[in-house]
């Protein structure tokens, strides 16, 4: 492919009058470098992670329409208040969008780059949400013969963050996980992974019908937050299988601070009065920000214990390279079992512009995930 292609994406933008704007934009492709091929991109999630740069702090329940069918653009204001912490990225258009998996289209001269023509890849661009995306051959995954790009697209945000968990837990000496949001997508995978791998897992979800799904899997220990025993069932299973490790998706409210509690329930239960607490290490990690409210703790678990951030990106650039590729090469072979995600919808670029779409989209729903397909309708 000799000449210059013209590929659609999804841009978002923060004016300087204070709105995120959200459209379609045309961009020229150059034939792929000696060492680069293009993709045909056919399928990338929306993940809750995708959601900060997309939206940014707009008020997304006062959008407005814009453009016609097939060139929307719908903007939000920005309050007053939150303008300042998207400053630098005014004027800016920003694709969006971090993985999707596609067909290769074109290579470049080099051996690696021809090898991939014709296959489909997995690959995280940052820019996902296009009709077509140039990558160095080296970081895409290559998928087995007959996996399509639908099976494919979400390969490495979920399956890595999974997989980085549970070598997180093993690094640091704990016995299991506590999960919250568990009957997510990357909550199902979580939970095939502890099964095949022998990890407890205690799994921490908000309804009726959650609990059922999980169950239904396998998962021996599925505790309600919502139910009124949840603190009694939580420090029941935390006793029974010393896991004081947890990942919280929520990120905001009291579900971090209830679970440390729960732990030291657990950990002094039958011991002599401390009060600084038991001395049992206790942590929680924070992955996600489902729960948008500030975060409360109480610190009524003693001083033995940890709350702070957990990014996938931070802890890929902490294994290296060689342990990256390990652990991809497991996700690859797996993306039909352990690694296999549903859908609830198959979306255009131009739906995912619609207001009911971002509605839909944009509550983060568990177990509910969006899938933008670049080339439907075009």
């Amino acid at each position: 492919m000799s000449e210059t292609l013209q590929s659609r994406k999804l841009v978002t933008t923060v004016t300087d009058d204070g709105q995120v704007v959200l459209s379609l934009q045309h961009e020229d492709i150059a034939p792929p470098a000696e060492d680069e091929i293009l993709v045909r991109v056919e399928a990338a999630p929306i993940n809750p992670s995708d959601m900060a740069l997309l939206f940014g702090p707009g008020d997304f329940n006062r959008m407005q329409t814009n453009g016609d069918a097939q060139n929307p653009v719908v903007s939000a204001p920005i309050p007053p208040n939150l303008l300042k912490a998207v400053e630098g990225r005014i004027g800016q258009q920003l694709g969006v969008g971090n993985e999707c998996a596609g067909t290769v289209v074109s290579a470049g001269a080099s051996e690696q780059a021809q090898a991939l023509v014709g296959k489909t890849v997995s690959f995280v661009p940052g820019e996902a949400f296009a009709q077509y995306c140039c990558v160095k051959a080296r970081m895409v995954l290559p998928m087995e013969q007959g996996i399509t790009p639908r099976e494919a697209a979400s390969s490495f945000v979920n399956p890595m963050t999974v997989l980085g968990m549970v070598e997180t837990m093993r690094d640091e000496g704990f016995a299991g996980i506590i999960h919250t949001a568990s009957a997510s997508n990357l909550g199902q995978m979580l939970n095939r992974v502890c099964q095949a791998d022998g990890i407890p897992l205690i799994n921490i979800v908000r309804k009726p019908e959650q609990e059922q799904l999980l169950r239904d899997m396998g998962a021996e220990y599925v505790i309600n937050s919502s139910s009124d025993s949840f603190k009694d069932e939580l420090t029941a299973a935390i006793t029974e299988t010393g896991i004081y490790l947890a990942f919280d998706a929520t990120g905001g409210g009291r579900l971090a601070n209830d679970i440390l509690t729960c732990m030291e329930r657990a950990a002094s239960a039958g011991l002599t009065y401390n009060r600084y607490g038991s001395d049992t290490q206790k942590k929680v990690y924070i992955y996600g920000r489902l729960d948008l409210a500030p975060l409360e703790l109480n610190a009524a678990y003693g001083f033995a214990f940890s709350v702070s951030g957990w990014l996938l990106t931070y802890f890929l650039q902490r294994i290296g390279m060689e342990k990256m590729a390990a652990l991809q090469q497991r996700v690859a072979s797996e993306i039909r079992t352990t690694f296999a995600s549903d859908y609830s919808a198959e979306i255009s670029l131009e739906e995912a512009l619609s207001p009911e779409m971002i509605a839909a989209y944009g509550q983060r729903t568990t177990g509910q995930k969006y899938l933008i397909n670049p080339h439907k309708y075009s």
